[in-house]
């Protein structure tokens, strides 16, 4: 697997971009909108948001959100890949600007801050698209190679341990989110145990 950073391959074609490149201004207004579902998914639920609420939010009328998103499940889709995509992007970031273990330690930790998020919306998903949808598989590949990519520089910087395995620590993160989101007024739970986590796999004592 490949340990150079770069952009990620483009994903698949959402009924949104089907036409031709977005005008400054819409793609604008279709970064609003998928920040204001994002906030009423949290709030209310993937399945039963109202689409007119996320129009509100977003500043822009019903009649925007449908030719961005033609379909509930079309934002529901453009949602997921826009979080999974900016997990990519900050993984980048960390490679570029820090050791290749905390470069992993820092995205596992965005992984369980967005896992603890997102329960509603895979959830949705799962109802209304199969596990072999473009959406889906794009993002499921694209979250296991980037954790691939941050374990492999890892392991060829002899930071962490050689059997170490990216969908055992994808496992292992969401499943510490879980823990912490079942464990009310202790914040600091995931960061605790995933440091723990990257402290049983380093080389040398940190």
């Amino acid at each position: 697997m490949s340990t150079t950073a770069g952009p990620p391959a483009a994903g698949p074609t959402l009924p949104a971009a089907e036409a031709r490149p977005l005008r400054a201004d819409a793609k604008r207004n279709q970064q609003r909108l998928l920040s204001a579902a994002v906030e009423v998914f949290a709030e209310r639920g993937a399945d039963s948001a109202s689409l007119e609420e996320i129009a509100r939010r977003a500043g822009v009328g019903i009649g925007t959100l449908y030719r961005h998103f033609p379909t509930r499940q079309a934002l529901l889709e453009a949602v997921y890949q826009d979080q999974i995509e900016a997990l990519r992007a900050r993984a980048d970031e960390l490679i570029a600007t820090t050791d290749p273990v905390s470069a992993l330690s820092g995205w596992l930790l965005a992984v369980a801050a967005w896992s603890k998020t997102k329960q509603t919306l895979v959830t949705a998903l799962m109802a209304t698209s199969d596990a072999d949808s473009p959406v889906r598989s794009y993002c499921g590949k694209l979250i296991r190679d980037t954790a691939g990519d941050l374990v492999t520089r890892a392991q060829k910087a002899g930071q962490i341990r050689a059997d170490a395995r990216a969908d055992d620590l994808l496992k292992l993160t969401h499943g510490i989110s879980y823990a912490a989101d079942h464990t009310p007024g202790d914040d600091g739970l995931a960061a605790r145990m995933l440091g723990m986590v990257i402290d049983g796999l380093r080389t040398e004592p940190s």
